[in-house]
């Protein structure tokens, strides 16, 4: 659970209140003076109606400059990033021919892989030449090449599960699972902030779903107890099936889940266990397995690894295996291709090294954040971490003040000698409904191919913005400036 500074949470309330209030008071003006106006629709109903209308033309628009960002590179440690106008209050938005070289904090490219990579690329570039782009068909027709059964032989044996089963999108993978394997007179168990693709596919299950509190392995015990002793509603007979569903690492709060303690909990009364295989547990202690190709190994998709008869189970019912698109062959061959330099099956110790640089560089990066005062939620380890901002107005500036930041005299770590005076950070900003109207946040996520140069210079950034905007809630330390010995090694 968050714990909100009192002040701070008095005052977004205020916010939200305030912009309700005079949003309201402007609606409540244009009706009155347009009264006489006809509103022909053409015999439509009008699309957002209510405060979900209000919501999107009082808050969201006036914003909607810091979402959707389009790019025009490769989504390494740098992109380029298009530079948009408007002409009406930000109501549209138009492309221009101008492009920002910005450093990337907001892409998943954890591993490094989505740019060009020296082992991957030339494969994924002769399989294109080899299969095309795409397979033009569902696996089961026609769409189901060497690389989707090589990837499924791949995927299953990295994830020491006896076979695998591949998707083309990663949130297809859980919306078209979980109805397969649960129905009516079945239990889902699920965490309370666990991904949407997870929520739809629960829902579209027809399972009785309940909800324990977020990585609280007590409650779920709690949850799971009174369950199994009601049964069924009505009937109060024994569930058909009971499924936990957790994630790995959540992607809103940068949290490890408590997988051990949960397994232990699943065991002891002898249920299905979660999703995603961590912390050093067994994955004979996994029943399925889900994940996606979309972050570590720079490409798209998902996979579900489990027993064989499982899987087979899947191939013959699976709505997404047998009637969508098989996932393309060169985003195939990309997985292929990242999972061998991982395991270091291309001769050199890449692989080790990039799993060793993400989680140094996303400890030292949210260590540096701690000390400087922000609130920064998740674990060590987890490349994901989210700033908290809180207040609607921070939204917007933070995100834009970012992205104009360049790098002054003033920088506590100055002894770096840049070759470039810009230093433009991108960062991905989340509000409601993403997120519970009060928990605004800036997303960072780091990558293994980020240097300690450009973390050094992100957090420089970071750092004053926070200061303009205010959104240090905590005293920095009175050292936070000093930089640590490897960082005097580069000047």
């Amino acid at each position: 659970m968050i714990a909100i500074p009192y002040l701070t949470a008095l005052t977004t309330y205020f916010s939200y209140g305030l912009l309700f209030a005079f949003g309201q008071l402007r609606d409540f003006f244009r009706k009155f003076m347009d009264w006489s106006t006809s509103n022909n629709l053409h015999g439509y109903a009008p699309i957002c109606l209510g405060l979900e209308d209000f919501y999107t033309r009082r808050l969201y628009l006036r914003i909607q400059d810091c979402f959707g960002r389009p790019i025009s590179s490769a989504p390494d440690a740098w992109f380029d990033v298009v530079e948009r106008i408007s002409n009406d209050s930000n109501k549209t938005l138009r492309r221009t021919t101008n492009m920002s070289r910005c450093l990337n904090l907001g892409s998943y490219n954890y591993l490094g892989f989505a740019a060009s990579d020296e082992y991957c690329t030339p494969r994924v570039i002769d399989s294109l030449k080899k299969y095309s782009p795409s397979t033009c068909s569902s696996r089961v027709d026609g769409g189901t090449t060497v690389l989707h059964n090589e990837l499924e032989k791949c995927v299953a044996n990295f994830i020491g599960k006896p076979a695998a089963i591949v998707f083309g999108m990663g949130y297809v993978t859980n919306s078209s699972i979980l109805p397969v394997l649960m129905g009516k007179k079945s239990l889902i168990i699920s965490d309370s902030l666990n991904h949407n693709s997870i929520v739809n596919g629960a829902r579209g299950s027809g399972a009785t779903i309940r909800v324990f509190q977020h990585n609280t392995p007590a409650h779920l015990e709690e949850v799971l107890r009174e369950q199994i002793a009601e049964g069924q509603p009505r009937t109060h007979r024994p569930w058909k099936k009971i499924m936990v569903v957790v994630e790995g690492i959540y992607s809103m709060e940068g949290e490890l889940c408590k997988l051990p303690d949960i397994i232990a909990i699943c065991k002891k009364y002898k249920t299905g266990r979660g999703v995603c295989e961590l912390l050093g547990v067994d994955t004979a202690d996994v029943d399925i397995m889900m994940g996606t190709f979309t972050k570590s190994f720079g490409s798209c998709g998902g996979y579900i690894a489990g027993s064989k008869e499982l899987i087979q189970y899947l191939k013959y019912t699976c709505p997404a295996h047998l009637y969508a698109t098989s996932i393309s062959p060169p985003a195939a061959e990309q997985i292929i291709s990242a999972i061998k330099v991982i395991l270091g099956e291309d001769g050199t110790n890449r692989g080790a090294q990039k799993l060793a640089r993400i989680r140094e560089n996303s400890n030292f990066f949210r260590s540096e954040l701690q000390k400087m005062g922000f609130e920064v939620l998740g674990d060590n380890d987890s490349p994901v971490m989210p700033i908290m901002l809180y207040n609607p107005a921070k939204i917007p500036a933070f995100s834009r003040e970012c992205l104009s930041q360049n790098v002054s005299t003033s920088n506590p770590y100055m002894f770096l000698d840049y070759s470039s005076p810009s230093s433009l950070v991108a960062v991905v900003t989340v509000a409601f409904p993403a997120t519970p109207l009060l928990l605004a946040r800036v997303r960072i996520c780091i990558s293994a191919s980020h240097s300690r140069e450009d973390l050094v210079k992100a957090l420089e950034v970071i750092s004053r913005v926070g200061d303009l905007v205010g959104i240090k809630y905590f005293p920095a330390e009175p050292n936070k400036q000093q930089p640590d010995e490897d960082l005097k090694k580069l000047n």
